[in-house]
């Protein structure tokens, strides 16, 4: 497969500056020399140095398609280790197509949703997980998944997991070496010693599986459901936090029938955020079923936000909305606080038996929405991120992966624990060594690689 030349539109297509279309294969600088004319025809492509550019025109039969600067990489020092050659022209749609038509008419044939990345992972340029990164980079939707995801295609994830792989299969490797020749390698003592090694890299596997939760929520976003009673004023919170009016606000209880979903960033978090219909016993068949709703919604959502309208005593009403927030991530949001409070913080603490974290806002004034950010930062990601030596799983596949670790390395403390011989041992080191290995790529088959790379866009 990847004997072939590749091409493809690495940028995306509309009006724009300047379009790519990327070449990669053996053949690759012979395609750009077919459709590539410098100045005069005098330069060829072939002739010339890696990592140079070079200003011409692409041509097809005699005809200017437009005027490009073309890039040269030359194998192994290329994305892809491969020979690549990037054609840099105009933007436009028809611009832009019409030079990639031209290439694959030289030679190169379409490249498959991935298949750039796909063939640095083959060539052995980056691992599966780095390759993971890549597409996580381009789908980022604030700074956190950014950092997180650049911290792995640098190689973060990559480095923990071949440690772990080291020391597991040094452990195998003695092992083996003393079942094989007794009389050089003792194992007098040894499982008290790997007990000791197994409890360390199970702390370090559990510290990883136990960051895929802030993971996902740093990669796709926290889902988050805004609850209170009706005119507590959570249409208005959301329309603040969004910067838009997004949902009807009025004076009249009961406005909000319906679920309303919106997308936003709260200091560089994403936040998947629902408002909903106000929890309160009601007659209202609609109404019914807007609260039914609501606490369908707010059953797997990941974080709370209760606003209490602290302007108004709190009633049964209010206790309803305490029962669905058992065991859940929550923040109560005294909301109305530039009018006469009637609800103090005392009180929420009070007649609420979970001890939330309780802020002062004011929708209507815009306050207390600084505070909102800081500790949304507190409670998911322990304050201020650094991704300098942190590692954060932002996969479900790597999770799982690291799971069937674990699973593993915990069989070896059982083996130790009941006092089996230590050929047993290794049957479970290997196992734990083969799941982190793909983790990185290093033991899965093909059809896991080409359902990886095929949620990639067309050009990467």
């Amino acid at each position: 497969m990847q004997d072939d030349t590749i091409a493809a539109i690495s940028t995306a297509i509309g009006g724009s500056g300047i379009g790519i279309v990327r070449i990669s294969g053996p053949d690759a600088v012979q395609v750009g020399d077919r459709v590539f004319v410098s100045p005069g025809g005098r330069k060829k492509l072939i002739d010339q140095a890696s990592h140079t550019i070079h200003y011409g025109t692409v041509q097809d039969e005699g005809k200017t398609i437009d005027e490009v600067l073309v890039s040269l990489f030359l194998a192994p020092k290329s994305f892809t280790m491969e020979d690549t050659v990037e054609i840099n022209c105009h933007g436009g749609v028809y611009a832009t197509k019409r030079v990639l038509e031209t290439v694959l008419k030289n030679g190169a044939r379409p490249a498959q949703p991935g298949e750039f990345t796909k063939r640095a992972f083959l060539n052995g340029r980056i691992d599966l997980s780095q390759a993971e990164s890549v597409i996580d980079v381009i789908q980022a939707k604030n700074e956190y998944a950014l950092c997180n995801s650049v911290s792995q295609l640098k190689g973060s994830l990559s480095r923990k997991v071949n440690d772990l792989r080291e020391r597991i299969l040094y452990e195998t490797a003695f092992i083996e070496s003393a079942l094989d020749d007794p009389e050089h390698y003792s194992l007098e003592g040894y499982p008290e010693q790997l007990e000791i090694r197994m409890m360390d890299l199970i702390r370090i596997l559990e510290s990883l599986i136990s960051s895929a939760d802030n993971g996902r929520m740093i990669k796709e976003g926290i889902s988050t459901v805004i609850l209170g009673k009706p005119n507590a004023g959570k249409s208005s919170l959301l329309n603040l936090l969004a910067g838009e009016d997004r949902a009807i606000v009025t004076d009249i209880e009961g406005t909000t029938r319906d679920t309303l979903e919106e997308t936003i960033s709260l200091g560089g978090i994403t936040l998947n955020i629902v408002d909903t219909a106000g929890i309160r016993n009601t007659q209202d068949c609609i109404e019914k079923i807007g609260v039914s709703r609501a606490k369908e919604k707010a059953e797997s959502a990941d974080l709370i936000l209760y606003v209490v309208d602290s302007s108004r005593p709190v009633d049964e009403n209010d206790e309803e909305i305490l029962e669905i927030l058992d065991g859940k991530k929550t923040i109560v949001l005294l909301n109305k606080s530039d009018l006469t409070p009637v609800v103090t913080k005392e009180d929420v603490c009070s007649f609420t038996k979970y001890r939330f974290p309780v802020l002062e806002i004011s929708a209507k004034e815009e306050t207390g929405i600084d505070a909102l950010e800081n500790l949304l930062k507190e409670m998911f990601y322990q304050g201020e991120i650094s991704f300098n030596d942190e590692v954060i799983i932002s996969s479900a596949r790597q999770k799982a992966e690291l799971v069937s670790a674990l699973e593993s390395l915990k069989k070896v403390l059982e083996s130790i624990s009941s006092g089996l011989p230590e050929d047993f041992y290794s049957i479970d080191l290997m196992d734990a060594y083969a799941a982190l290995g793909r983790v990185i790529g290093r033991e899965v088959g093909e059809d896991l690689v080409d359902e990886i790379f095929g949620q990639f866009c067309m050009g990467k």
